[in-house]
C-alpha cells in the first residue's frame, strides 16, 4: 500500500513542479528540496495518511483524504489551481460549453472565505442580487472556512429545483441570508440590441450598437460576430462592449473577440515560468466594425478572459474604457489530465497587455472612470410654480381618475421597470452611449474640416499670397513691416 501510494505522488509531482506559480508575489526566495529531501517527504506524507486512517475517531474515507491533500498541494500555489475529480472535470467542460446546473455564479478562494467573483446574467444568484466582491460565508448553515473551493462549488451544486441556503456578506452590509432555487443554467454569451439614449428626443434618434458579453465560452465568437453583423444591418453609429461582472473564460475567446473590433497589433502575450516561453497573440485584417467608436464597458467583477478584451483595445487605441476598475485576474490557468478522467487546473502562466502591463492584483484602469450611481432628477417638469399651485385655481377632472386607477393599480414607483427604464436608470452605460455618440460625430466632422484645410492650403503648405487687385490682411502687412525693420537693422 506504502509503495502504491508513493508512486502515485510522485507521477502528480512533476506535474505540478513544471507549472508557473500564479497570483501572490513570495516575499522570499523558493528554496528547492533536493530529490532525497523530496523522497523523504513523500514518504512523511505516506505516514500522515496511514496513522490518521487508522487512528481517526471515525471511520476514514480514504479517497477523500487523498483528493485534500491534492487540493491542499495545489491551493498552496494560487487560489486557482486545484485538483479536479472526474465529476469536477466534467462539469468544468460542461460549463464551457454553455450549459450546467446550479446558481449561475463564479467564485474564488480569498483567505479561507468563498469571495464571488461575478454573477452571470440571467441566473438565480443574478436574480437574487448577489454582486461582485460578496463574500459567502456559510452554505446551508456550515462554515466554508474549512471547505476547498470545490468542495463549497459541489455543495452549491445539486439537482435543479432544489435550494440552497447562502449567507452573503456585501461590503458595509449586515450579514443576510438567501435562499436559492437550483436551475439548469444555459449561457448565452453575447447579448445585442440597438439602443438609444434616454434623453435623446429627436425624431431619428442616434442608433448604438450594445453589446453585452455575460461569459467568454465556446460559442462566443459566433456570437459576436452574428451580433454584429445585425447591428451593422441597422446603421448604428458605434459600439458599448459591456463585459461588467464577465468572470472571463477561455483565452482563445478573449482573443477572437479582441480581434474582432482590431484591423492589426498585438492583443495579448502570455508568460510562463521560463523566462523564454512566451507566445504573443496578434490581430488579422479586418475590423468588422469598420472602425466605428467603441466603448468597453467595465467594473470590479470584469475578471481575465474580460480584462484581456479591455486592455487590447485601450492599448491599440481602439477604444475608450469607462466604467471602474477591473477584477485584476492576469493569470491563465490549464487543465491536466491525469489520465484517469480526473484533472487538474492549474495556473501555467501570466498575461500581459500589448503594452506589456501585467493586471494581476491590479486590475485594468478606465481612461475615464464612471463609478456606478443613482440618477436622481433635480428640475422637475412640473414647476412648483404653476397654476395648480394658485389657491383658487380650477380643478382637472381627469386628476381625480388617475389618482384613483394609480391607488388600485398601486404605485408605479413599485411596477416592474421596463427595459428602457432600467437603461435610463444605468448611469454608467447611459454614459458610454453618450461617448459613443460624441466620437462618432467627431468622426464626422474630421473629413470636413480636413476638406476645409485642405482648400486653403497649398501643395507646400502655405497659403497662396494675394492677387494685386485684392488687399492683403492688416495682419500680413504688420509681418512685412517687421520683416522690412529686420532687414534694415541688419544693414
Amino acid at each position: 500500500m506504502l509503495k502504491k501510494l508513493l508512486v502515485l505522488l510522485v507521477f502528480a509531482m512533476p506535474v505540478a513542479g513544471i507549472c508557473a506559480p500564479g497570483g501572490k508575489k513570495k516575499e522570499e526566495p523558493v528554496v528547492h528540496l533536493t530529490d532525497e529531501q523530496i523522497y523523504e517527504e513523500l514518504k512523511k506524507l505516506a505516514l500522515v495518511f496511514e496513522v490518521a486512517r487508522d487512528n481517526f475517531v471515525e471511520e476514514a474515507d480514504e479517497k477523500k483524504m487523498l483528493e485534500g491533500a491534492m487540493n491542499g498541494m495545489l491551493g498552496a500555489l494560487d487560489p486557482h489551481s486545484s485538483y479536479l475529480s472526474a465529476d469536477d472535470f466534467k462539469d468544468f467542460n460542461d460549463k464551457s460549453h454553455g450549459e450546467f446546473g446550479g446558481l449561475g455564479i463564479q467564485i474564488t478562494s480569498d483567505r479561507g472565505a468563498v469571495r464571488v467573483i461575478a454573477p452571470i446574467d440571467d441566473t438565480p444568484a443574478e436574480k437574487a442580487g448577489i454582486k461582485a466582491g460578496d463574500y459567502i460565508t456559510h452554505i446551508d448553515d456550515e462554515q466554508v472556512f474549512d471547505l476547498t473551493l470545490n468542495q463549497a462549488t459541489q455543495k452549491m451544486k445539486g439537482r435543479p429545483g432544489t435550494k440552497v441556503k447562502l449567507k452573503v456578506v456585501s461590503d458595509g452590509e449586515e450579514p443576510r441570508d438567501i435562499t436559492l432555487k437550483r436551475a439548469i443554467i444555459k449561457v448565452k454569451s453575447v447579448k445585442y440590441e440597438d439602443k438609444s439614449l434616454a434623453d435623446d428626443d429627436s425624431e431619428t434618434p442616434d442608433k448604438i450598437g450594445y453589446l453585452r458579453i455575460s461569459d467568454f465560452g465556446a460559442t462566443t465568437t459566433k456570437e459576436l460576430k452574428e451580433a454584429i453583423a445585425a447591428l451593422e444591418k441597422k446603421n448604428v453609429i458605434g459600439y458599448v462592449v459591456d463585459v461588467r461582472n464577465n468572470p472571463g473564460g477561455y483565452l482563445t475567446a478573449a482573443i477572437d473577440v479582441s480581434d474582432a473590433f482590431l484591423d492589426g497589433g498585438e492583443i495579448v502575450s502570455t508568460r510562463g515560468k521560463d523566462k523564454a516561453d512566451i507566445e504573443r497573440a496578434f490581430a488579422t485584417p479586418g475590423d468588422l466594425t469598420g472602425g466605428k467608436p467603441v466603448v468597453v464597458l467595465i467594473n470590479h467583477g470584469s475578471a481575465s478572459a474580460s480584462e484581456i478584451v479591455a486592455g487590447a483595445l485601450q492599448d491599440n487605441g481602439r477604444a475608450l474604457v469607462m466604467g471602474s476598475q477591473s477584477f485584476g485576474k492576469g493569470s491563465v490557468q490549464q487543465q491536466k489530465p491525469l489520465g484517469d478522467g480526473t484533472a487538474i487546473h492549474i495556473t501555467i502562466a501570466r498575461y500581459y497587455t500589448p503594452s506589456g502591463r501585467s493586471i494581476q492584483n491590479e486590475g485594468i484602469t478606465p481612461d475615464i472612470e464612471v463609478l456606478h450611481s443613482k440618477v436622481e432628477v433635480l428640475e422637475k417638469k412640473e414647476s412648483m410654480y404653476s397654476e395648480a399651485s394658485f389657491k383658487n385655481s380650477l380643478k382637472n377632472e381627469m386628476a381625480k381618475k388617475k389618482a384613483d386607477k394609480k391607488d388600485k393599480d398601486g404605485d408605479e414607483d413599485d411596477a416592474e421597470l421596463t427595459d428602457e427604464e432600467k437603461d435610463a436608470l444605468d448611469y454608467q452605460l447611459q454614459r458610454a452611449m453618450d461617448m459613443v455618440r460624441a466620437m462618432a460625430k467627431l468622426k464626422e466632422r474630421a473629413p470636413v474640416a480636413a476638406a476645409e484645410l485642405e482648400e486653403n492650403m497649398t501643395p507646400t503648405g502655405i497659403s497662396p499670397a494675394p492677387k494685386k487687385d485684392q488687399t492683403a490682411p492688416a495682419v500680413d502687412d504688420n509681418i512685412r513691416a517687421n520683416n522690412t525693420d529686420s532687414e534694415s537693422k541688419k544693414k
